[in-house]
C-alpha cells in the first residue's frame, strides 16, 4: 500500500485532540526525570543519576518532537518556550533540530535530508558521525532557514553558552555532571534518534521502523512508533499506541520492521 492509501484507510483525525490530562503529561513528562537526576547528582550519586539523565533526554526529545509538529496541545508561544528551555537543558538548538526534522519529513532519506544521513551508515558509523551530525544540523539551519529560525537558533545558542559559563564559573558540580551527560546524549543522537528507526528502509523511506513489544514501548516512552509517526506526524506520541492498533487492523499487510 502507498502512504496515501494507508492514510485513507485509517481513521486518525480524532487522535490529534488531547485531553487536559494528556496535555499535561506531554508538556511535563521530562520534568520528574530531570529533578531526580539532578537531585542524585547533587548528592554525588552520579552512577545512579545516569539512568534518570538518560530517561530525561529521551522524554525531553519526545516533548520537543511533539512541539515540532504542534502536537503539545498548547498555544504556540508555550510551544516556543518548551523548545527554547529544552535547548538549554539538552545543550543544542532545538529550533535548529526542528528545521532539519521538518525537512526530514519532506525529503525523507533523500540528498536534501540532513537528519537522515546516518540512516545510510553502519551502526558504528552512525555513532562516529554524531559530532558531524550536530554541527551540520546547526549549519544547515543557518544556511537555509529563514530569519525566524536563525534568530531562534542564535538565542538558544547564546542561552546555552550563558548556562555553561555560569555553571563552570561558579563551579556547580552537579550541573557540570548534567552538561557532560547531555553533551554525550547529543553526540549519540544520530544513532539513537535516526539510525535505529530508519536503517535499511531506503526502498520505502515513508515506512520507517516501529516497535510492537509492549514492554519495550513502555521503557522507551513510545518513541519507537516511528512508522506510525511518519505516516501521521500530527498525532501526539501519547496517541501512537492506539494509532498502531488502528493501522494493524486496517492495513495488516504492511511490512513492519522493528527497531530493536
Amino acid at each position: 500500500m502507498t502512504q496515501q492509501e494507508i492514510v485513507k484507510a485509517v481513521q486518525w483525525q480524532d487522535l490529534k485532540k488531547l485531553s487536559v490530562k494528556e496535555m499535561l503529561i506531554e508538556n511535563n513528562i521530562s520534568l520528574p526525570w530531570l529533578f531526580i537526576s539532578l537531585g542524585l547528582a547533587w548528592m554525588e550519586y552520579y552512577v545512579f543519576a545516569l539512568l534518570f539523565s538518560a530517561v530525561f533526554f529521551l522524554t525531553a526529545l519526545r516533548q520537543v518532537h511533539n512541539g515540532f509538529h504542534h502536537s503539545l496541545g498548547t498555544h504556540k508561544w508555550l510551544t516556543w518556550f518548551s523548545l527554547v528551555s529544552n535547548s538549554v537543558l539538552m545543550l543544542g538548538s532545538i529550533h535548529a533540530v526542528k528545521f532539519n526534522h521538518l525537512r526530514h519529513h519532506k525529503y525523507c532519506l533523500q540528498e536534501e535530508d540532513q537528519e537522515g544521513k546516518s540512516a545510510h551508515m553502519s551502526w558504528y558509523g552512525a555513532i562516529l558521525y554524531g559530532p558531524v551530525h550536530i554541527f551540520r544540523v546547526h549549519q544547515i539551519t543557518w544556511q537555509k532557514g529563514n530569519r525566524k529560525y536563525r534568530r531562534n537558533m542564535l538565542l538558544e545558542l547564546f542561552l546555552i553558552a550563558l548556562f555553561i559559563s555560569t555553571v563552570f564559573y561558579f563551579d556547580i558540580s552537579f550541573l557540570k555532571y548534567h552538561i557532560v551527560i547531555m553533551f554525550i546524549g547529543e553526540m549519540l543522537s544520530a544513532f539513537f534518534a535516526v539510525w535505529t528507526v530508519h536503517h535499511d528502509t531506503h526502498e520505502h523511506p515513508e515506512l520507517a521502523r516501529t516497535q510492537r513489544s509492549a514492554w519495550k514501548n513502555k521503557i522507551t516512552f513510545s518513541m519507537f512508533y516511528h512508522l506510525e509517526h511518519h505516516l501521521f506526524p500530527a498525532v501526539p506520541t501519547i496517541k501512537l499506541p492506539e494509532l498502531a492498533r488502528r493501522i494493524d487492523a486496517a492495513c495488516p499487510e504492511i511490512e513492519k520492521k522493528e527497531t530493536f
